[in-house]
Parts: C-alpha cells; structure tokens; sequence
C-alpha cells in the first residue's frame, strides 16, 4: 500500500461512465418496471453507491475513504439500445476518487446485467472510464472528447 501520511489533505472528485449494451425490448422493460426482480434503476443505483463505499475491501491496496458524496444516474439510448451510467464521488483527503467512482459503475452495470438477465442474457457490459478528475497533487484531468459530467452537476 502506497504510503500517503505526507500529503495533505484536499477536496477530491471523480466521474466515471460505462455502458450496458442490451436489446430494445429489455429498455422498454425497464422503462416500464416491468420485470419480475422490479425497479432496475433503484436497485442499480444503490448497489453502485454501496459498491463506492466498500472499495478498498474489493480491490487490493487501495486506501478506504471517507466519502462526502456518491451518486449514480442513467441514461437509456437509442442507438445503440443501452443504458449509459454515471457516478460522482467526493471525498476529502490523501488520495483520489477514481476507484470508487469505477467501480460504482462497474457494480450498477452488474445490478443492471443481474435484473435483466432473465429476457436478455446477450448484454454487454464495456466501456467503463474515468472522465473527470479532480484535486491531489496531479490537478484536473478531463478525458478528451467526453460530454461534461452530469450527474451532481
């Protein structure tokens, strides 16, 4: 584990997006609330909240945080059929957000994949990124040609 007892302490954020590629009836079904397991983006959402706070439990060395804030948003698409999600995270300290802003949306794509997996077993799970970054010694980073953040925005 690195060791940051020296740096000090600063305001840090993350935004991190990923994409659940799945087929057009199943976004109908989910718009609607219409699967058995119920509220997709409810439970999605949680799960990738909680997933933000149990990080350094999940991937080994990573410093436990505390978290001054965590959202999780959706968007569902068209072309291609799919849902696009978020994550914000916050926090104070030594070291960044990055890792539990992905794995936030690692783990809601997973609840997505997990609620929907009964009538769309072809889902996809990709593009999991940082696009935003910012606080710590290496400043602001903004993944180029990424739409500004919009969850907390």
């Amino acid at each position: 584990m690195v060791d940051v007892g020296a740096k000090g302490e600063t305001a840090r954020e993350a935004v991190a997006r990923g994409f659940v590629t799945l087929r057009p009836d199943t976004l109908r079904l989910i718009r609607n609330q219409a699967l058995s397991k119920g509220d997709v983006y409810a439970a999605a959402r949680l799960a990738g909240i909680l997933a933000a706070k149990r990080v350094h439990e999940l991937v080994p060395l990573c410093h436990p945080l505390l978290i001054t804030a965590a959202e999780v948003a959706f968007r569902a698409t068209r072309r291609p059929p799919g849902i696009e999600i978020e994550s914000r995270v916050k926090t104070t300290g030594r070291t960044g957000a990055e890792m539990e802003a992905l794995t936030a949306v690692s783990v809601a794509a997973l609840t997505i994949y997990d609620m929907c997996k009964a009538v769309d077993k072809g889902m996809v799970i990709g593009d999991v990124r940082l696009v935003y970054k910012a606080g710590g010694r290496s400043g602001t980073y903004r993944r180029v040609g990424e739409a500004p953040p919009t969850v907390g925005a």
